[in-house]
């Protein structure tokens, strides 16, 4: 017995696995410095307003904000250090990859989780990036570009010579398998 949705007696509906691998573990720490680098300049803005705001005293500024210059920097550099000391380590539990005989299967998010499986007959082009942090710390990012921008994929914190070879046997694939379509 089925539901109206061809789901077995009426139940749940099936719950897609996790995808095999993890990212590298080297990957928290790119994450933390990139952290680091977007909330510590957020917060040397802020405080460079608020000490700007502070030093101006202008007038018909009311009391309750002028008393209150400071909070900002304040609650800028709370939130980045809470950002820079947990978000990292939430990244690399739930960022993983995994590539089959036909398909790509990505799993991204924090509060809303992405699940993405890109058909490598689909792939067009893959690109393998490194950024300055990537580069220092050995890691690399693939990015895998299909004809449709929602089945476009990206897999960021992979050691550099796994993306490499991931990259040019993706490629190698995706060729192979659109010759046999013609």
């Amino acid at each position: 017995m089925s539901d109206s949705q061809g789901r077995p007696d009426g139940g749940a509906p099936p719950r897609l696995r996790p995808p095999a691998h993890r990212v590298s573990p080297r990957a928290i720490a790119q994450w933390a410095i990139d952290y680091l680098l977007g909330w510590g300049l957020a917060f040397v803005l802020t405080l460079g307003a608020a000490a700007w705001a502070d030093s101006a005293r202008w007038e018909g500024v009311p009391g309750w904000a002028a008393d209150r210059i400071w909070w900002p920097p304040v609650l800028v550099g709370a939130v980045g250090v809470l950002m820079v000391a947990v978000a990292p380590a939430w990244r690399y539990r739930v960022h993983r990859w995994e590539v089959s005989a036909d398909v790509v299967y990505t799993r991204t998010g924090w509060f809303a989780r992405e699940w993405l499986l890109v058909p490598v007959s689909r792939i067009q082009t893959v690109d393998t990036e490194q950024g300055l942090v990537e580069r220092l710390l050995g890691l690399a990012t693939i990015e895998i570009n299909t004809a449709s921008h929602a089945g476009s994929s990206q897999v960021a914190g992979l050691p550099a010579d796994v993306a490499t070879r991931l990259a040019e046997d993706l490629a190698r694939r995706a060729h192979d398998l659109r010759d046999d379509a013609t």
